[in-house]
């Protein structure tokens, strides 16, 4: 809810229902996903947003306002997963098929940690984190900048010496498309996409959106793409990270 860009935007109605509560609904909807526990913060502002989902039945976690990760390690202790997905709170375009792609190849695989974000190729806003259990409890183990504890992987995949890193690739690169929520612009496009599927908010697809874009090209968010992750970005110049590529 202390969101610096657009306070309380995790709250803010789209098709009659918070934005939180409609990232939620389409995640549940994911094949892969047992449980679904939201880490906020046990600052007061954020008493309406936890007090709105234990309403709704939602499991919330309550820790440190800029110790995320923190927030993870304490989750990880109590439901001891063997698999852990993270999905940030304004993303409320999150496609449950996307996820289900994901785990299966994370998987398949050798990874501690396997993200669609290292090289993207998918929207801004369909980011999707995996990572073992034990890769996170041996990153606590860590010496960590302020950084690294705020930004929960972070000091993950910078450090490909220390853990095996993969990146999931697109079929074709759409990492020019904006479909996060940081400001009042990304807000009024989310929601203007959520207006084609009234009544089916939880189930519209990844190529559907992808159609109703094509039929109107002026719905666009009116900040521009190259502001990914900027915040973080200028956290973590100048440090490289090797992975590799997963299709």
């Amino acid at each position: 809810m202390s969101s610096s860009r657009l306070p309380g935007k995790v709250m803010i109605p789209i098709n009659g229902e918070p934005m939180i509560y409609r990232q939620i609904e389409r995640i549940k909807t994911a094949k892969s996903v047992d449980d679904l526990i939201v880490a906020t913060s046990s600052d007061p502002s954020d008493d309406s947003l936890a007090l709105y989902l234990k309403n709704k039945g939602i499991e919330v976690f309550r820790g440190s306002l800029n110790d995320v990760l923190s927030r993870y390690l304490e989750i990880e202790l109590k439901v001891q997963p063997s698999t852990i997905i993270r999905l940030t709170g304004d993303c409320p375009l999150v496609m449950p098929e996307l996820i289900d792609s994901m785990v299966n190849c994370f998987h398949r695989s050798y990874a501690d940690y396997l993200s669609n974000t290292l090289n993207p190729t998918y929207p801004d806003g369909l980011d999707v984190e995996i990572m073992r259990g034990s890769a996170l409890r041996k990153l606590a183990t860590l010496e960590l900048s302020a950084a690294e504890r705020e930004h929960v992987t972070l000091g993950m995949y910078t450090r490909p010496k220390q853990f095996v890193l993969k990146n999931f690739l697109n079929d074709q690169d759409l990492s020019g498309k904006r479909w996060t929520v940081d400001y009042i612009e990304d807000l009024i496009f989310v929601a203007n996409i959520y207006k084609n599927f009234v009544g089916r908010e939880s189930k519209f697809s990844f190529k559907e959106v992808l159609s109703v874009l094509d039929n109107n090209p002026s719905l666009v968010s009116g900040i521009p793409a190259e502001r990914r992750n900027e915040k973080l970005r200028e956290k973590i110049e100048g440090r490289d990270g090797k992975h590799d590529e997963i299709r």
